[in-house]
């Protein structure tokens, strides 16, 4: 299994009242991983629009371990729990300077078309493109 595999700047404008990175950044950077992952597989977003289909998010979860803080060195791993007919669980894990988990979360995902508003299931071939990612 491949994992995608990211490095995001920490920027000031991130930072919340407590000092540290604010929540609301940790779903950012986890839309950053899947736009990434569909680039890696070769259906980056302009492709599904040509299709009428675009993901959509049905679940968020983060649990927080470690805050980040502005100078911070940030690795984001993401990768597919499950790849179903027309959904997908992803999992990511945030890394402060390389060895600290900062943070770890996952994703519910469905793949939607966008003229009926239905679940688009997935050809063979398209599910094929996400095989190296699936857990």
């Amino acid at each position: 299994m491949k994992k995608i595999v990211y490095s995001p700047e920490i920027y000031t404008y991130q930072i919340d009242f407590n000092q540290h990175v604010s929540n609301i950044v940790y779903i950012q950077w986890m839309e950053v991983g899947r736009l990434k992952l569909l680039q890696k597989v070769g259906l980056d977003v302009h492709i599904l629009m040509k299709k009428k289909v675009t993901p959509v998010l049905v679940e968020t979860t983060i649990s927080y371990k470690k805050p980040l803080y502005l100078g911070d060195n940030l690795t984001v791993e993401m990768w597919i729990v499950a790849l179903n007919r027309a959904s997908a669980e992803l999992a990511f894990t945030f890394f402060r300077n390389g060895e600290t988990v900062a943070a770890e979360g996952g994703q519910k995902g469905l793949f939607v078309n966008m003229d009926s508003g239905l679940p688009h299931r997935l050809t063979d071939v398209e599910k094929e493109l996400f095989a190296l990612y699936v857990a």
